[in-house]
């Protein structure tokens, strides 16, 4: 699915099933409580902190999910067609960075 379909979606299942878009700052700290929530699995699960029974059962693709979903929600109440942000993005990226990476002795 493009970004923008995506961006309807989200606008869409808004329309039918949420009240409104909770405001900017609301779902700022939303966002910022789900990327916690991610930034906990991957510490635990791939990196050296020990994992709880209690999160071994905690789906990391339905909390980047989250993640997405609010970012899809904050591009839209701020006018933000994600799409031309993020291909315009990929296009800076790959020129600025085309060569970059294959001379970093750290990732051989």
């Amino acid at each position: 699915m493009e970004i923008k379909n995506a961006q309807l979606v989200v606008d869409k299942w808004i329309k039918e099933h949420g009240v409104r878009y909770f405001n900017e700052l609301t779902n700022m700290a939303q966002l910022t409580e789900e990327v916690g929530e991610v930034a906990r699995i991957i510490a635990r699960r791939y990196g050296e902190q020990s994992e709880k029974e209690s999160d071994k059962d905690k789906d990391l693709g339905e909390e980047l999910a989250d993640v997405v979903f609010v970012v899809l929600c904050l591009a839209n109440q701020t006018g933000i067609d994600l799409q031309k942000s993020f291909d315009q993005k990929m296009e800076k990226k790959t020129k600025r960075d085309h060569d970059r990476h294959h001379n970093n002795e750290k990732l051989k």
